[in-house]
C-alpha cells in the first residue's frame, strides 16, 4: 500500500526534507490566495525562423570568437569559445590557505556546447523523440569521452532554456562542463546516495513510493518516471528517474535511451502547454563521478528547475527568506504535478524532426 499526505499539511505551513541533499524546504500553501503586484515579465515573442543569419550557433555562421560553424545537419558539439574553465595545468604554488579560513585553489575544466539541431526554432518540446534520441546519445558519448581524461572527476550536463534563465543565445542548445573537482550540489547528493546504498537505494525507494502514491506523478513510460518531487523548491520543478538503477548515461540500453527521448519530449511539451509559452527552465543531469565505487550506488537522474509561478509573465524569485533562511514555495508539489498531469501528453501535430 502507498501513503498519502496528511490532510492538514495540504493547508498549513510545513517543512519537507530533500533526501538527496539533507536540506529542508518550507511549504506555505495558504499563500496562494495573496494578490500579485510585483514584477510581470514580457510575454514571449513570435516563433523564431528556422535559420537566423547572425546567430552564432546556426549552421555555417561565424561564432562570436571568429570560428565558423560547419554546415551541420544533426548534433553539433564544440568547445565553448568563452569557457568558464580552462584545461591548462595550473601554475605551481597557486593555492591559498590562510588559517584555514581564506582558502582558494586552481580549478581546471573543459566547457562544451551541444546544439540539439541545425534548426534555430526547435526546442526539445518541438522535436520528435526520434530527433531527441541523438541528443541523448551525444550526452552519453561526451560523458564517456570526458571522464576518460585523467584529471576530470565530474561531468555536468545542463541546459538553460530561455532569457529568464540567462540563456545568451536562443538557438536550442545545452552545455557540458567537465571539472577537476566535484561541484557542490552533486557532492551533496553523492554523500546521501553513498549512505543509502545497498539493495534498495535512495532513488529506488523514491521511485517505488511515487508509483504507489501517485499524486506527484507528471508522466511515465516503461523505463522512466517524471514527478514533481515531494521536496521541490521551484513551483513546477520535476525529477526524472529511470526504473533501473543506472549510474551514468553510457550504461543505458537502447530501449532506455528511446524511452528517455520520449519522456523528455512529453515533459517539455507539457511545460510549454501549461502557460502557452516556450517554458523556461534549467535542466541538469546528475550521474556518477569518477570517485572509486561510485558506480555501485549512484542512480542517474535529471532535475528541471523552471522559474514560472502563476503564468507566462509571473516568475518565482528566490530572495529574502529563501536566500537567508531556506527555500520556500506556495504551490504544493501535489497540486503542481496535478496541473502538469492534466495536460494532454502530446499537442495536435508536431513541428519537430
Amino acid at each position: 500500500m502507498g501513503w498519502t499526505l496528511p490532510r492538514p499539511l495540504e493547508e498549513v505551513p510545513h517543512r519537507r526534507l530533500n533526501p538527496l541533499t539533507g536540506q529542508w524546504v518550507l511549504v506555505s500553501p495558504h499563500r496562494l490566495k495573496r494578490p500579485w503586484q510585483g514584477r510581470v515579465e514580457s510575454p514571449a515573442g513570435e516563433r523564431p525562423p528556422s535559420y537566423v543569419p547572425d546567430c552564432y550557433l546556426c549552421p555555417g555562421n561565424a561564432r562570436a570568437g571568429g570560428v565558423r560553424n560547419p554546415v551541420y545537419t544533426d548534433i553539433f558539439v564544440f568547445d565553448n569559445d568563452f569557457p568558464a574553465l580552462l584545461a591548462d595545468e595550473p601554475p605551481a604554488g597557486s593555492a591559498l590557505d590562510v588559517d584555514g579560513v581564506y582558502r582558494a585553489s586552481p580549478e581546471r575544466g573543459i566547457c562544451r556546447v551541444v546544439c540539439y539541431s541545425p534548426r534555430h526554432d526547435l526546442t526539445m518540446a518541438d522535436m520528435a523523440p526520434a530527433g531527441i534520441r541523438p541528443v541523448v546519445d551525444a550526452w552519453a558519448e561526451q560523458y564517456r569521452e570526458l571522464m576518460a581524461i585523467s584529471w576530470v572527476q565530474y561531468v555536468q550536463i545542463f541546459e538553460n532554456k530561455g532569457e529568464l534563465m540567462g540563456c545568451s543565445n536562443p538557438h536550442p542548445h545545452g552545455q557540458i562542463w567537465a571539472t577537476e573537482q566535484m561541484p557542490y550540489e552533486p557532492e551533496l547528493e553523492d554523500r546521501r546516495l553513498r549512505e543509502s546504498g545497498g539493495a534498495a537505494g535512495l532513488l529506488e525507494t523514491v521511485y517505488t513510493h511515487e508509483l504507489r502514491e501517485g499524486s506527484r506523478i507528471v508522466c511515465r513510460n516503461e523505463e522512466w518516471l517524471c514527478v514533481v518531487p515531494f521536496w521541490a523548491a521551484w513551483p513546477f520543478e520535476t525529477l526524472l528517474v529511470p526504473r533501473r538503477r543506472i549510474a551514468s548515461l553510457p550504461e543505458m540500453l537502447p530501449d532506455e535511451r528511446d524511452a528517455l527521448a520520449d519522456i523528455l519530449k512529453d515533459l517539455t511539451g507539457r511545460y510549454d502547454r501549461l502557460f502557452a509559452c516556450s517554458f523556461p527552465y534549467t535542466m541538469g543531469i546528475h550521474q556518477a563521478p569518477k570517485a572509486g565505487g561510485a558506480g555501485e550506488y549512484w542512480h542517474l537522474h535529471f532535475h528541471f528547475y523552471p522559474p514560472l509561478l502563476r503564468s507566462a509573465t509571473v516568475r518565482k524569485f528566490m530572495v529574502g527568506f529563501e536566500m537567508l533562511g531556506m527555500p520556500q514555495r506556495d504551490l504544493t508539489p501535489e497540486r503542481a504535478a496535478g496541473m502538469l498531469r492534466e495536460l494532454s501528453s502530446r499537442p495536435e501535430g508536431s513541428a519537430g524532426g
